[in-house]
C-alpha cells in the first residue's frame, strides 16, 4: 500500500524508510564473505570477524536447563523475579569480584546485555539530554537515545591513552546536559581494560558532574593473568553506578540470552520497572540454568584459558607478519592498526585507504575475515573464537593464516 510509506517514525527515516542505498558495514563484510566463497569453494573461510563463541554451553549446563524445563513451576512469566538466578548472581559477584550485593534490592536479570542497553535509556534519557559514550564501540545505549530525542557525544579511545577515554576533552556545554557516561571494560573491540584507577577517576567525575555510570561488563570474567575488575569495587561507585553482566561470552551461553543488571538500587528499580512494561522476563529454566553455570567458576577459567592461549599463536603469527600485535588483559578481541599497504614479493603493491578497505582485501583476496573500524585510526579487530576443536587444530588455522599471508609485506 502506498500509504505505508508516509507512516514510518522519523526515528529511522521517516518516509525514506527502506530507500537508503548505503551499505553498512557489517553487511559489507556478509557479502564479501558469500563472494569469496563462491570465488573459490575449494579454499575455507577462516573467519576472524565473529563476536561469538565457538564452542557449546558446558554439559552440567545444558543438562541443568534440561531438568529445569521439566518442572511445572518453571512454566510461567519470569517477569522481574526468578530469586535462584538472583541469589547465584549475588555469589557470583561476591567470589569473582569482591562485591557484595543485595540480591532482592541491587539485581535484576536481563535478556542479555544488549536488551538492557536498549532498555535503559528510557530509564534516564529526555530530549535534549546528552549520553557520553565511546568510539570505537558498541552504539545499542546511543541508538535507543536518540530515539528518545537525546544525543550522543562520542570519546575517541586511542592507543596513547591505553584506549581509556579522556575525561577532559568533554566540553563543558556538554557536562551540562550529560546525564549518562556508557563505558565497556574489557572493550569491544580495542580489547583493553580498565584499571582501577581509571575507575577511580570516573566515579569521581560523574559525581561531580552529576553523572550517571553504565558499566558494560560483558568481558570482564574473562580475564586472564589478572584478577577481573568491576567498577562497583570502587568505592562509592555503588553511589552513582550500574554494572552489565553477561553470560553470552563468559559461559558459551550467547544464545540463551540471559544476563542481569546491577548496583544502585534505585537506578536498579527504574530498570526493573521499565523492563516490567518491556518484556515479561526470561524463561525461568533457563535462568535456573544460568544459575548452574554461576556456581562452577571453573567454566569461565577454562574459556578465559583457552581464549589466552589463542592470543599467544596469533600474535606470534601476525607480529612475524609484521602487524604491530599486543595481548589484551582479558576477553577475545585482537585489535591492530590496519596497514597502509600490502606489498608483494613480485613487487605489486596494493595500498590501503581505510581498515575497511583492508578487511574486504583480507576476505576477497584471502579468505580471512575480520572487522575494519575507522572511528578513531584505521585498525581491524580479529576475534579468537574462530572454530577449532582442539589446540592442534587452533595452531593449524593460524598457521593457515601465515601461509595466505606470507607473500605480502605490509606496510603498518
Amino acid at each position: 500500500m502506498d500509504f505505508l510509506q508516509n507512516l514510518f517514525a522519523e526515528r529511522i527515516g521517516g518516509v525514506n524508510y527502506g530507500k537508503a542505498t548505503e551499505i553498512y558495514k557489517f553487511e559489507k563484510i556478509k557479502r564479501a564473505k558469500r563472494s569469496a566463497m563462491l570465488a573459490h569453494p575449494d579454499v575455507e573461510l577462516i573467519d576472524m570477524g565473529v563476536g561469538e563463541p565457538d564452542a557449546m554451553a558446558f554439559k552440567e549446563v545444558v543438562d541443568a536447563l534440561c531438568e529445569a524445563a521439566k518442572k511445572p513451576s518453571n512454566r510461567g512469566y519470569a517477569d522481574n523475579g526468578g530469586i535462584l538466578f538472583k541469589t547465584a548472581v549475588k555469589n557470583y559477584m561476591k567470589s569473582v569480584f569482591n562485591v557484595e550485593l543485595d540480591a532482592e534490592r541491587e539485581i535484576v536479570h536481563s535478556i542479555g546485555s544488549k536488551a538492557a542497553l536498549s532498555i535503559l535509556p528510557s530509564c534516564f534519557i529526555n530530549p535534549k539530554d546528552v549520553v557520553i559514550m565511546t568510539v570505537p564501540g558498541y552504539p545499542i545505549f546511543g541508538t535507543h537515545a536518540k530515539y528518545l530525542g537525546g544525543e550522543v557525544f562520542n570519546l575517541k579511545l586511542l592507543p596513547e591513552n591505553n584506549f581509556l577515554p579522556k575525561l577532559s576533552d568533554i566540553p563543558s556545554d556538554v557536562l551540562k546536559r550529560a546525564k549518562v557516561f556508557v563505558i565497556n571494560y574489557p572493550n569491544n573491540p580495542t580489547g583493553a581494560s580498565a584499571t582501577e584507577s581509571f575507575y577511580r577517576e570516573l566515579v569521581d567525575f560523574a559525581k561531580k558532574n552529576e553523572i550517571i555510570i553504565i558499566s558494560d561488563a560483558a568481558y570482564s570474567s574473562l580475564a586472564f593473568d589478572e584478577k577481573p575488575l568491576s567498577i562497583l569495587q570502587i568505592e562509592g561507585a555503588k553511589d552513582v553506578a550500574l554494572e552489565l553482566h553477561s553470560l553470552s561470552k563468559s559461559h558459551n551461553m550467547t544464545g540463551w540470552r540471559i544476563g542481569w543488571v546491577c548496583g544502585n538500587p534505585l537506578l536498579v528499580k527504574a530498570y526493573a520497572d521499565v523492563k516490567d512494561n518491556t518484556d515479561s522476563g526470561q524463561f525461568l529454566a533457563i535462568q535456573e540454568a544460568a544459575a548452574t553455570a554461576l556456581g562452577n567458576p571453573d567454566i569461565t577459567r577454562q574459556i578465559a584459558k583457552k581464549y589466552s592461549r589463542r592470543m599467544d599463536i596469533l600474535i606470534s603469527a601476525l607480529s612475524e607478519l609484521g602487524f604491530d600485535a599486543k595481548k589484551p588483559k582479558a576477553g577475545f578481541f585482537l585489535y591492530v592498526k590496519a596497514p597502509k599497504a600490502a606489498v608483494s614479493k613480485s613487487g605489486t603493491v596494493r595500498e590501503f585507504k581505510n581498515a575497511e578497505d583492508f578487511s574486504e582485501w583480507l576476505i576477497t583476496e584471502n579468505l580471512i575475515s575480520s572487522v575494519p573500524w575507522d572511528d578513531a585510526g584505521a585498525h581491524v579487530r580479529f576475534s579468537v573464537t574462530f572454530s577449532a576443536p582442539t589446540p592442534e587444530d587452533e595452531i593449524k588455522i593460524v598457521n593457515e593464516i601465515k601461509n595466505r599471508l606470507k607473500e605480502y609485506t605490509f606496510q603498518i
